[in-house]
């Protein structure tokens, strides 16, 4: 549990600082300057956490976790401290890139970590607890984000992390085993280069383009032969790495493909608008950066909402291509709404337009993340899970980008026409308005009304350039296929979905998991789902035996740990050990169990009928995952026998001794 605590933490910390930043945007502006770089503060971050996820992830698998964690957490905070002692806008955008760095660790390893301490049965709800971390961080990150700047310093937003980081750095330090399951990887270290420089090639480009340089500059065309470059060097090495960071294969698969640009769209729109909403909504509405944070909830609640509504409704059905068709054309509604919102916008209609957004996201995350893993094979499962989310990831870094130029742009156009002529108080001039939005307060009401509508209508393009950008979405979504929902694995995919990776695409989080442990988790939350609803009974029935549930119990505990005395095998069951005797008697009496000084140990019969129970349970994880043809990869099939002997016998069954 001390664990358990210190990753939560751990994970808490990387997950807010995805989202924490968002209300503290315009008051850090004021105090740095840089206003025409504000939306590289979330993008560094989104990234850099981006493009390190699966060298972190494989590197974990290679040497060990725990190091590996202790060292992204110590970058982490070192990019916590260096982001509080920043002192212009560059140093800011370049250490929030370290942070990046650290928080992808913590978000790959510390879920990692949980199939390295925490039994089969129990990992599903670990792991969707941590899928609730994710959607926590999307509510609390803006509303602690404005506390800070409101009662103490936008610096804090940064300083929070570090008794935060410094506990889970102890807790995992003193309890976490130093040895894990390794597995050898050859890491594709180049492919991962080139992909992420093409990235922030391409994001350069986007937001430095029509601000700081000419489109038909040099350095603008540049930065895009340069992406051309690197995405052709990357296509390359793709062919050949032995684990590209993306098999190129994936790419011929429609239904991945038509995936990433719908997630690519998706993406785009969350953080372009959860990065500019706080702005309207504190300088053009003159909030404070604390009730910022609560006007953006109606947005998080739209999301949840429909999140898991759709999950169930996926799971009635089996359908699930109407979900991005209805939810990518609210997208483009909604924009097109928060495109017309301006100073005189009441609050209800406001509340509205962000509700509607988290709504139409909500429709379009999750399914891409079900379609995607129900079309691939075993082998591409982690693949194609993996790049789901990145490129949900690339396309809010893009959002960003392209966001904050466009409204840099249109900012200087509105300011400069807005006060054309205008006598401003001495030490006030347009660049200083712009730079810090506090002056603002400072203008006569007439010149101050004057500016709240010149920024209104600088940003009002920002989402009307993203309303095109749904629009493609949708049409993409009528070209997605709807593949049936394989029988044995859908109810997996649809439950899984709804549930561990609702968070992670709440929270935008890159994922990177192998196809193993892809598989695992599926296996695992779909297996000990049906053993609660149907028992060992059904398990003893498969296997041909004529045994209780809790004789089966017993067997299958006995094989697992040994000889044990009755008083501690009832204690373990959570039963008197009067409770548990006819269970025991009635093993005894059929020959597979002896009682000696009251020790209970299995004889030669037992230990063959308890293979049999486990034999059963693994004919039962095969047909679960028969669309992954587990007879067909030794990998898989290791897995499922693994786990049909690590779930019977399990803590989380001991009730059925009670009945």
């Amino acid at each position: 549990m001390i664990i358990y605590i210190a990753l939560m933490l751990a994970l808490l910390l990387a997950a807010l600082d995805q989202t924490i930043v968002s209300t503290a945007l315009p008051t850090i502006v004021s105090d740095l300057g840089g206003l025409s770089h504000l939306s590289w503060v979330v993008t560094a971050y989104l990234l850099a956490s981006t493009a390190t996820t699966q060298v972190w992830g494989k590197l974990g698998d290679q040497y060990g976790r725990k190091n590996l964690f202790l060292g992204a957490i110590v970058i982490f905070l070192a990019g916590s401290v260096l982001c509080g002692q920043s002192r212009n806008m560059g140093m800011l955008i370049a250490f929030r890139a370290v942070q990046g760095v650290g928080g992808g660790g913590l978000m790959v390893l510390s879920q990692a970590i949980v199939g390295d301490v925490v039994p089969p049965r129990e990992r599903g709800k670990y792991q969707g607890a941590f899928g609730a971390v994710f959607g926590v961080a999307s509510v609390a990150g803006p509303l602690l984000g404005g506390f800070f700047v409101d009662n103490l310093s936008w610096r804090w937003v940064f300083y929070i992390n570090l008794p935060i980081g410094a506990l889970a750095l102890v807790a995992i330090a003193t309890a976490l085993p130093a040895v894990s399951t390794r597995q050898q990887h050859k890491i594709d270290y180049l492919g991962a280069t080139l992909l992420a420089g093409f990235a922030v090639c391409v994001v350069l480009a986007t937001s430095w383009g029509g601000t700081t340089y000419p489109w038909d500059s040099a350095v603008i065309i540049g930065l895009f032969v340069a992406s051309a470059v690197l995405l052709f060097g990357w296509w390359l090495s793709a062919r050949r790495a032995a684990e590209p960071v993306l098999p190129l294969r994936l790419f011929r698969n429609p239904v991945f493909s038509v995936s990433s640009g719908i997630g690519l769209a998706a993406g785009f729109a969350m953080f372009g608008a959860l990065s500019f909403l706080p702005l309207f909504l504190q300088v053009v509405h003159g909030v404070s950066p604390t009730i910022s944070g609560v006007y953006l909830l109606p947005m998080v609640l739209g999301m949840l909402l429909t999140s898991v509504v759709s999950g169930q409704l996926i799971a009635r059905t089996g359908r699930y291509k109407v979900y991005p068709i209805v939810g990518t054309f609210i997208l483009a509604l909604a924009l097109f709404l928060l495109s017309r919102l301006d100073e005189n916008t009441p609050t209800l209609v406001m509340n509205v337009d962000f509700f509607l957004l988290g709504f139409s996201l909500g429709l379009i995350i999750q399914v891409l993340v079900i379609a995607v893993q129900n079309s691939v094979d075993y082998r591409d499962l982690g693949a194609a899970t993996s790049g789901a989310t990145f490129f949900r990831s690339i396309g809010g870094s893009f959002g960003v980008s392209v966001f904050g130029a466009i409204f840099a742009n249109q900012l200087a156009n509105q300011l400069g026409a807005a006060l054309h002529g205008v006598q401003l108080p001495p030490g006030l001039s347009a660049a200083a308005i712009q730079t810090n939005t506090k002056r603002i307060a400072q203008l006569p009401p007439h010149v101050h009304q004057v500016i709240l509508q010149a920024y209104s209508l600088a940003l009002q393009p920002v989402f009307l350039t993203a309303v095109p950008v749904a629009l493609v979405a949708f049409v993409l979504s009528w070209f997605l296929r709807e593949v049936p929902l394989r029988t044995a694995a859908g109810e997996t995919l649809r439950n899984s979905a709804s549930a561990a990776d609702l968070g992670e695409g709440m929270g935008g989080a890159p994922t990177q998991r192998s196809s193993a442990q892809e598989a695992e988790r599926v296996a695992t939350r779909l297996s000990a789902t049906d053993l609660r609803r149907f028992g060992y009974a059904k398990i003893a029935r498969e296997a041909g035996l004529e045994l209780s549930g809790g004789a089966c119990w017993v067997l299958t505990r006995l094989a697992r740990r040994g000889a044990t005395p009755g008083l501690a095998l009832a204690r373990q069951a959570g039963v008197t050990v009067e409770q548990g005797h006819p269970v025991a008697e009635q093993l005894i009496s059929k020959g597979l169990i002896t009682r000696t000084d009251g020790v209970l140990a299995l004889t030669g019969d037992g230990e063959q009928t308890a293979d049999k129970l486990c034999a059963a349970q693994l004919a039962w994880l095969e047909r679960l995952l028969a669309g992954w043809s587990p007879q067909q990869h030794a990998e898989l099939e290791h897995i499922l026998l693994k786990l049909s002997r690590a779930m019977l016998g399990d803590d989380a069954d001991r009730h059925v001794l009670e009945r």
